[in-house]
């Protein structure tokens, strides 16, 4: 058994108490968490134990990658609070803007370390994926359900590549998509945080929205034009050449 995830559990367990505290945090906003805790500490623990009899080294990027994973579970601890009353947002909004800033700081240490891997590549992808949809959820409480689309889209995404297996295919590394990525987090943040008027806060919201459209539409129109016998690398290759990946 590996100790991290228990480390990881133990320091969940810790916020959640912090945050009953500081924001008299109520039953839902603790069963949520809970689950949250349990849920991380179970799916850990079974991708790290895959990697038996050649254990994979947790290293320090995994390690930040697991203290925003920390900061996540708080986040949707009290946005299910949200439901049922009125934590102060200062506390959520605070939570989410360090986990947003780690999530610069991990690549940067795998790089610096030499400690990359597919494990820690689909672990940071997984924690900001439900960051993107817990913020979702939390602005869709004040401008409608449709908001829930941000959140979503990914999940979608592997639910259809379930039943699409050429939709799983390998994708080129892309500075456009990881900004769009970035400013999901950061407008969702923004909007639930008040900060801007109704109006440029919907105008905001729908154009990060329009981003994730774009940027999913395009990873699918290559995944396809590399799919399709007798021409789609070729295809593909142009797609490269015009710097459209």
């Amino acid at each position: 058994m590996r100790h991290e995830p228990a480390v990881g559990a133990a320091a969940q367990t810790g916020l959640l108490l912090l945050l009953g505290t500081v924001t008299g945090l109520g039953p839902v906003g603790w069963l949520t968490g809970l689950a949250f805790t349990v849920a991380t500490w179970a799916v850990l623990s079974r991708a790290l134990c895959r990697s038996w009899p050649r254990p994979t080294p947790f290293g320090p990027a995994n390690a930040v990658t697991l203290a925003r994973t920390t900061l996540v579970g708080g986040v949707t601890a009290l946005v299910a609070e949200l439901f049922v009353s009125r934590p102060p947002v200062v506390v959520l909004v605070a939570l989410t803007t360090v986990a947003l800033a780690l999530d610069a700081v991990d690549g940067q240490v795998a790089r610096r370390t030499g400690t990359a891997s597919s494990f820690g590549a689909r672990f940071d992808m997984e924690a900001d994926a439900f960051l993107i949809l817990v913020l979702s959820v939390c602005v869709a409480l004040s401008m409608g359900p449709w908001v829930l689309a941000i959140g979503a889209m990914r999940y979608v995404f592997v639910a259809a590549a379930r039943m699409l297996p050429w939709l799983n295919g390998p994708l080129p590394p892309s500075m456009a998509r990881k900004t769009v990525a970035a400013v999901q987090g950061v407008v969702l943040l923004v909007a639930a945080a008040g900060i801007l008027p109704r109006v440029p806060a919907y105008a905001a919201v729908v154009a990060a929205l329009s981003l994730l459209v774009w940027s999913f539409a395009r990873d699918i129109r290559w995944l396809w034009c590399v799919r399709v016998p007798g021409g789609g690398v070729v295809a593909a290759a142009r797609e490269a050449a015009r710097g459209r990946v």
